[in-house]
């Protein structure tokens, strides 16, 4: 079912534009059909989003475990750095 409608652009004149009404349900059914469809042909895609997923996991608790931990300077941390090269 499409309904027009009056947008105004930019100057404030008004312009037709088409809507659409979908049915949720169908929507859903689209939207995950087409999502499949990308990881199916783009298994490198999902590869590194779940690798980039783990990655932003991990950074999270390593700060959770730095907030827990006594606070050095940055000459300490240097210093550190500076013995292990």
């Amino acid at each position: 079912m499409s309904t027009m409608i009056a947008i105004p652009d930019e100057s404030g004149k008004e312009m037709a534009m088409n809507t659409t009404t979908v049915d949720e349900a169908r929507l859903k059914d689209v939207v995950k059909t087409a999502v499949l469809e990308v990881f199916e042909e783009r298994r490198d895609w999902l590869a590194d989003l779940l690798s980039e997923a783990l990655l932003d996991i991990g950074l999270g608790y390593a700060i959770q475990e730095g907030e827990q931990t006594p606070t050095v300077s940055r000459d300490q941390v240097f210093q550190v750095l500076e013995a292990r090269s």
